[in-house]
């Protein structure tokens, strides 16, 4: 019996639960995957117990030695992984990286342009609910209604009018490969600075599957987890001029002291992000959505700018007479795990939403290939056929339940050695 389960059989069994679900459903929530046992390990690190308020070697506590070595590392290889000439690891999280991102550059009531949540921006991006809406002036822009791609025209145009401290690319659901030099391109016009938020694509771009921002932007944010299959953190990247501001910005500006057990596990995430195993993980991330994609446009479903060019998809459900809530719900009976979302334009409220956002990332990590894609596709259809027939999804759960029986959790981590 474990020691947990001793002390504390309430939360051992909440965990034990969460590890059969994981193991039992399918996963399709673009911004989750999992961390391999040796990101966990350090994650439950002794390196919890040290508290190390500062940087490497520069720090307001004692007997950091040791954390010091592993902060050291996480910097090194995301500086391998990224090439980047300043980098940050301390961010808790990526709206926390953001927000340094952003008062690293910029006074609190200064114009910011972001892409809006309706159109798959983050709220971080200068939604009115946010530190982003409420801190900075914020300006937003979305995507062409005709083809569900970001109107550069439109970015062009507010960044004109409204001469932005900041731009901030990236986006939370946005199925495309964003053009990064093109915003360069508009913030030079302007004075702005660009600020790149990768948090999803960040995996990608490592494994050189979408154009890299580090060539065109100022400051660059992201999460470790997502794409990267780290644990939950932030990081942030910048160029050279920006790299004090940046530091001072995270600690002591935002933060106290930094999660060293999370560092530690952010160097692990880098490193793996490092091999050759993770790069052939990463390519079929990309094939198993593009079959995703096409499978479910096959079975009547639409998508949003009618397909996906990364890891995700937007399936827009109005033509269906559907809600994503209605969706993600049916779909959470017959075991496959989706989360609602809002589509370009969207005419229900946020918690109600016309779509659902998939993604490949966590069941390409469990050893999912593209005939697994199109057997989900299949299911999904299924199920939103006829959402309210529960024997229809009981039927397609005991599918669900004999296939993910076949895939393990981690099916990639003999690659990565």
């Amino acid at each position: 019996m474990s020691d947990l389960c001793d002390r504390d059989p309430a939360i051992f069994e909440a965990i034990a639960g969460e590890r059969r679900r994981q193991l039992g459903t399918l996963e399709l929530i673009a911004s989750e995957n999992f961390a391999s046992d040796a990101v966990l390990e350090a994650l439950g690190s002794v390196m919890n117990n040290k508290y190390a308020e500062g940087l490497p070697r520069k720090r307001y506590y004692g007997g950091c030695e040791f954390v010091d070595q592993a902060e050291e590392l996480a910097l090194e290889r995301v500086g391998k992984l990224f090439g980047a000439e300043h980098a940050n690891v301390q961010a808790h999280s990526g709206a926390s990286a953001n927000l340094a991102a952003y008062l690293a550059v910029a006074e609190p009531g200064s114009a910011l342009l972001g892409m809006s949540l309706a159109h798959g921006g983050h709220l971080t991006h200068g939604h009115p609910v946010s530190f982003s809406g409420r801190l900075f002036k914020a300006v937003q822009y979305g995507v062409r209604p005709e083809d569900g791609r970001i109107d550069h025209d439109q970015v062009e145009s507010l960044a004109r009018e409204h001469r932005p401290k900041i731009i901030v690319a990236g986006a939370s659901a946005y199925p495309r490969v964003i053009d990064f030099a093109r915003f360069a391109r508009i913030a030079q016009e302007v004075g702005a600075i660009l600020v790149v938020d990768m948090a999803h694509i960040a995996g990608l771009v490592a494994a050189g599957l979408h154009p890299s921002p580090v060539p065109h932007a100022d400051l660059i944010t992201s999460t470790t987890h997502k794409t990267l299959r780290g644990p939950r953190g932030g990081f942030v990247l910048s160029r050279a001029a920006h790299g004090e501001k940046l530091d001072k910005a995270v600690f002591p500006m935002l933060q106290g002291g930094p999660l060293m057990h999370v560092i530690a596990a952010k160097a692990v995430c880098f490193g793996e992000a490092l091999t050759d195993g993770f790069r052939a993980y990463q390519k079929r991330v990309v094939e198993n959505a593009a079959e995703l994609a096409r499978s479910l446009g096959e079975h009547g479903f639409d998508l949003v700018s009618g397909g996906t060019d990364n890891h995700l998809m937007l399936v827009d459900l109005q033509r269906r007479g559907l809600t994503g809530k209605v969706a993600e719900e049916a779909l959470h009976r017959a075991r496959i795990t989706v989360n609602k979302n809002a589509v370009p334009n969207d005419p229900q409220k946020p918690w109600v939403t016309s779509g659902i956002r998939l993604g490949t990332p966590a069941l390409t990590t469990r050893g999912f290939g593209v005939e697994e894609m199109r057997l989900i596709a299949g299911w999904i259809a299924r199920v939103l056929d006829r959402p309210d027939d529960l024997e229809a999804g009981r039927a397609v759960e005991r599918e669900v339940a004999e296939v993910a029986a076949r895939f393990p959790l981690f099916a990639w981590e003999p690659a990565l050695r």
